[in-house]
């Protein structure tokens, strides 16, 4: 079986692409730039394809004969949609690496389509959002009957092109949490609390990360908070609250964009190596019970490129049921304790 890694030139891309390669794999990569692919595919012994997006036909054509694509070209909700929509029309299983809520809900909605296409859909298949789903998913286990979930995170070691240019298309929509079920918008930074990480107490700040979308469809739990350490705490909430509304604006946009383009690369392989990430869950019942999780990671960057082949493993194995799946869904909550380097250091009802 045949499995294609889109983006394959970006920054996670080659990642995936190398890893694949380390692990005897030898998937077709492919993006919008050629040349660009080329210069990744032919030292790598791999062979690819060049398509863009903006056509329908174009995308089709480019999934020809393959069974699995892992899209890794963001922002996500500028590329899912013709990506996605052509691996339905050609039955064509999808996993991505996105942690945006709407691309996250709009995903998970094509459930029905995926069942009659005999297909996967895995999207948030990275650190976006496979450690914070499957821990959030393994306090729930040990308390079904939770009414709230709190999710925390601290990531280290930098951040790509891609991520950031991500970050900058989310910052107009604000703060967002999930309240009776329903998605809602809140202020930046609207929440403060500390958390108890495996390396130490830290103060976080609510931020909208993917769990808010992928959180409920995967334990239920009706009001979602996620968090994670923001450098200068209530300051730079105060900062993106003025910003959102500008943010806004196309030619805003426009220069944020460039600036990204021209300042952020990613972390090498030596800050990679030299960096790691931790993530928090609490479950809460309306009577006050509450379990916590604790577990830490590698640098997220590493994680995603594992989490990726693995799942691409699993998909092509035909161990993944046809439909739309959270990680925790698809694989199990304790799917994310098989990647690399991660450790569960806390899962228990003790005060937290």
């Amino acid at each position: 079986m045949t499995w294609m890694i889109y983006g394959a030139n970006g920054y996670t891309g080659r990642l995936v692409a190398e890893l694949a390669v380390a692990r005897g794999h030898r998937p077709l990569l492919a993006g919008r730039s050629g040349a660009s692919v080329r210069a990744v595919a032919e030292p790598l012994g791999l062979d690819w394809r060049a398509f863009g997006l903006s056509q329908r036909r174009a995308v089709g054509a480019g999934l020809d004969g393959v069974d699995l694509v892992a899209h890794c070209a963001g922002p996500f909700s500028e590329t899912y949609a013709p990506v996605l929509e052509a691996c339905l029309s050609t039955r064509t299983s999808y996993l991505d690496i996105t942690g945006e809520i709407d691309v996250l809900e709009a995903a998970l909605a094509r459930n029905a389509e995926a069942v009659d296409a005999g297909v996967a859909i895995l999207p948030g298949s990275g650190f976006d959002v496979v450690p914070t789903d499957c821990l959030g998913a393994m306090v729930v286990e040990r308390l079904p009957d939770a009414a709230r979930l709190e999710i925390a995170f601290r990531a280290g070691g930098g951040m790509s092109r891609g991520t950031a240019r991500t970050m900058v298309a989310g910052m107009a929509q604000g703060g967002r949490a999930r309240m009776g079920g329903v998605i809602e918008t809140v202020p930046p930074g609207w929440r403060r609390r500390t958390v108890e990480f495996a390396t130490g107490p830290a103060t976080v700040t609510s931020i909208p990360w993917g769990d808010v979308s992928t959180a409920f469809h995967s334990t239920g739990v009706p009001e979602i908070v996620t968090y994670t350490q923001v450098p200068g705490g209530g300051a730079a909430s105060r900062v993106q609250a003025l910003a959102a509304p500008v943010s806004r604006l196309p030619g805003v946009r426009r220069v944020l964009d460039a600036v990204v383009a021209r300042r952020v690369s990613g972390p090498d392989e030596q800050r990679r190596a030299g960096s790691s990430s931790q993530v928090w869950a609490r479950a809460e019942t309306d009577d006050g019970r509450s379990v916590t999780g604790v577990l830490s990671t590698p640098n997220g960057y590493a994680l995603t490129a594992d989490s990726v082949v693995r799942v691409a493993e699993r998909v092509l194995a035909g161990d993944v049921d046809p439909g739309a799946h959270t990680p925790s869904r698809a694989h199990g909550p304790r799917f994310v304790l098989e990647l690399d380097g991660v450790t569960l250091h806390r899962l228990d009802d003790a005060p937290g």
